[in-house]
């Protein structure tokens, strides 16, 4: 089939690079435009857009799918369907039967599970030991589209958000090369979703990735992980200022700190929560950048008893 790959960032190039290898046709790749990237904030090319440079194919950058021209590109492609893969636009209903076969998502969670922009990151927060992939036909609904095929991969206790997402791009590409292959042969047999185990994932801001001392130590070790690596956990020092978290370790020994009270040792440091305390990993205070909790604590030389923020 003659494809056009819809996707922009990192995550997308396993099912790119796993088409482009396919018996299919990519003739054309839709990306987000150029945006600052890096610690200069120069202009760069999404990951999808230079993978498809690389390779010689056709790329298409409109800022929406809504500007003037772009309907009449896509027709002109003549596409038999449309994969996408974090594409990071929304498909305007005008253009949902532009490929024969209409647009084939691959969403990082198994429908109707987590629906939205974050099911990974929300997977990991609710404490999910098993989640997966799913490919479905999009239509207007957000993520209601009938369900090609499924895919499911086990949470790890030490799993982020980065890691896990990670392995589903990887699983996730050989699933959206098997439901194209089977839309091709006439196989496919999309089944419409059901509503047990419907959740929604709502996009994770910046403020949803403060840390709450007074939480559990297996909420705020579930919330950490799952912001990682963002939009990047963080809480407050007395001052006011940010520090950032990596991932951080429950302590079921130690009890006897409160909530958000930092305990800083040779070894390690330690915070209580609103059950035990946490060893905390590698933190990044305010201009920072990271190290190990321990050696930024022999520099920053907190008082005993303080009290990170918010404990409540």
């Amino acid at each position: 089939m003659r494809l056009l790959f819809a996707g922009t960032p990192e995550v997308a190039l396993p099912s790119l690079r796993a088409l482009i290898g396919s018996a299919h046709d990519v003739v054309a790749v839709l990306t987000r435009p150029d945006a600052p990237r890096g610690r200069g904030r120069g202009m760069a090319a999404s990951p999808v857009a230079a993978l498809a440079r690389e390779e010689g194919i056709r790329r298409l950058t409109p800022r929406t799918l809504r500007e003037d021209g772009v309907a009449e590109q896509l027709a002109d492609l003549g596409v038999d369907a449309a994969p996408v893969v974090a594409y990071g636009n929304i498909i305007p209903a005008h253009l949902l039967d532009v490929p024969t076969h209409g647009w084939v998502n691959l969403h990082f969670s198994l429908l109707p599970a987590w629906r939205g922009a974050a099911p990974v990151q929300r997977a990991l927060i609710a404490g999910d030991e098993v989640t997966g992939a799913s490919t479905f036909r999009i239509e207007q609904g957000l993520d209601t589209g009938p369900v090609y095929g499924t895919l499911t991969e086990d949470v790890r206790p030490r799993d982020t958000a980065g890691e896990l997402l990670a392995r589903l791009a990887v699983s996730g590409a050989g699933l959206l090369v098997a439901t194209l292959d089977a839309i091709a042969d006439g196989s496919a047999r999309p089944q419409p979703q059901g509503t047990d185990g419907l959740s929604h994932a709502a996009k994770l801001e910046a403020a949803d990735a403060r840390v709450r001392w007074v939480d559990p130590a297996l909420a705020v070790d579930r919330l950490v992980r799952g912001c990682t690596p963002a939009p990047g956990a963080w809480t407050t020092l007395p001052d006011g200022s940010r520090l950032k978290l990596a991932p951080v370790r429950p302590r079921p020994d130690v009890d006897d700190l409160r909530p958000g009270e930092m305990r800083a040792g040779k070894h390690e440091v330690l915070v209580g929560t609103g059950s035990v305390a946490v060893a905390l990993g590698d933190v990044a205070p305010a201009g920072k950048g990271w190290m190990a909790a321990e050696a930024w604590a022999r520099g920053a030389r907190p008082a005993p008893g303080t009290i990170l923020g918010p404990s409540s």
